[in-house]
């Protein structure tokens, strides 16, 4: 057996490079990888970063005044009658008959209804029977008075007996006049029972119907009726605008206007102005102008809204004072630099300062009223203060429906569901006063009640003071 030598010169280490080894798929992957990792981190941004706070936008616009343009200034208002009538019954009753209708033409002193006159007819025709009876006795008085002095100046009956006789005479007369007087007073209580125009015009609103209660003064409750029909002379009519007080001093008495019916905007009417009212209305800031119109026409109609054009004058010069605008109070911020509004141009947010005009009105700011409870807290308690009692708000239909708008966003229904009554004293003013003016300062100059204090408008001053006027 022959065992043969192994080779070690086979056995050594190779120092030189190894050969490539391929790669296993990995090429394609890592763009993929780096690919999902952006679009995770876009997503993670998106939902876990700040959203975008979500803007409400209101439009704001122009109020009150007028403006000028390149003819002259002008204003809008509405269409009135000068002579303008609520006609009510001078007595209290149940309506039995009515004459006229929504345009109906009337003359002065037309019965345009009547009341139920029965017990009045009666009242009349006992106080004549009445009369006659005391006229009977009266001439039979003044027979035994002559037969009395007769036989006094014969002595058959003494002073005494003649004095009984005249004495009974002049009392008979007396009782006379004064049932003759009963009989005036019946007559006119039974021709008041008529109710009669009080001048040439046409009727423009039926205000009760034959068989309801009507009344001189709202005194019998919600269901009687203090107007019969409403009515106004056609031939009057003239345009009551509001001129901004800035542009005031271009306007005055005679001076020639150009009148555009909102109903008819292709058609102008000549006017003039009448009046220029010498007091202005602090909370719009504006004058009343009274425009008469001199083109007599049957399509204008009273309460049409018309814009009045004032024709400049060559002389004149123009206004350049800027119109009021009105902004939700939520949309107004205020710090150091005083009050600023977001006003959107061109899909850009800017910053604008503003003049807080309610501030000039009633003296409070936003600083004020952030340390005060808001509406929603107070509500109950303010709820527990009316139940059940009259509320007595003058011009209530405008301060009801904000009332109802704060009660309904806190779940408490409307203002009428909790009180009794809600009585309007405007309403019951224009009434009394019909086609004047009838705001607070009104009343407390018609009715000497002093106002001196009210240079801003409060709550609690105008609560006193409308209570002295009612």
């Amino acid at each position: 057996m022959t065992t043969s030598t192994p080779d070690l010169s086979r056995l050594r280490i190779d120092r030189g490079d190894p050969p490539p080894t391929p790669r296993r798929g990995a090429g394609p992957w890592i763009p993929i990888g780096l690919g999902l990792l952006v679009v995770l981190a876009i997503g993670a941004s998106l939902v876990l970063g700040p959203r975008p706070r979500e803007v409400r936008v209101a439009l704001a616009a122009a109020t009150g005044g007028g403006s000028v343009t390149g003819a002259g200034i002008t204003a809008n208002g509405y269409v009135v009658a000068r002579t303008k009538a609520s006609v009510s019954a001078k007595i209290p009753g149940r309506m039995s008959y009515l004459g006229v209708g929504e345009g109906s033409h009337v003359r002065r002193g037309q019965v345009i209804a009547r009341l139920e006159s029965g017990d009045y007819r009666a009242a009349l025709l006992a106080a004549r029977a009445a009369a006659a009876a005391t006229e009977v006795q009266l001439a039979q008085a003044r027979r035994d008075l002559e037969r009395s002095r007769s036989l006094r100046a014969s002595n058959v009956i003494s002073d005494a007996e003649l004095e009984s006789a005249t004495t009974r005479a002049s009392t008979l007369a007396a009782q006379l006049d004064e049932q003759r007087a009963q009989v005036a007073l019946a007559r006119a209580n039974l021709e008041n029972t008529n109710v009669r125009a009080p001048f040439d015009g046409t009727v423009l609103r039926k205000d009760a119907e034959v068989g309801e209660i009507v009344a001189p003064s709202s005194a019998g409750g919600g269901l009687t009726r203090t107007a019969i029909a409403t009515m106004a002379d056609l031939g009057t009519l003239e345009v009551e605008v509001d001129v901004n007080e800035a542009y005031i001093a271009q306007v005055h008495s005679g001076q020639a206007c150009r009148i555009t019916l909102d109903a008819y905007p292709d058609t102008s009417f000549a006017g003039r102005t009448r009046q220029v009212v010498p007091t202005a209305d602090r909370q719009k800031a504006t004058v009343q102008v009274k425009v008469s119109i001199l083109d007599r026409d049957p399509r204008i109609l009273p309460e049409m809204g018309a814009k009045v054009e004032f024709v400049r004058e060559t002389s004149a010069e123009r206004a350049v004072a800027a119109r009021r605008v009105l902004v939700p109070s939520a949309a107004v911020t205020q710090d150091a630099a005083g009050a600023r509004v977001w006003v959107v141009e061109d899909g850009r947010a800017l910053a604008r300062t503003v003049d807080l005009g309610a501030t000039r009105v009633h003296g409070m700011t936003l600083e004020d009223l952030r340390a005060k409870p808001k509406f929603a807290e107070v509500a109950k308690e303010f709820l527990d203060f009316v139940a059940g009692a009259e509320v007595i708000i003058h011009n209530a239909e405008f301060d009801v429906e904000f009332l109802d708008l704060e009660l309904g966003r806190a779940r408490l229904g409307r203002l009428g569901e909790h009180v009794a009554k809600v009585t309007d004293t405007l309403a019951f003013a224009r009434e009394l006063h019909p086609g004047r003016k009838n705001s607070l300062d009104a009343l407390c100059e018609r009715y000497f009640v002093d106002n001196a204090n009210r240079t801003l408008h409060g709550a609690l001053l105008d609560a006193r003071l409308l209570a002295e006027c009612y």
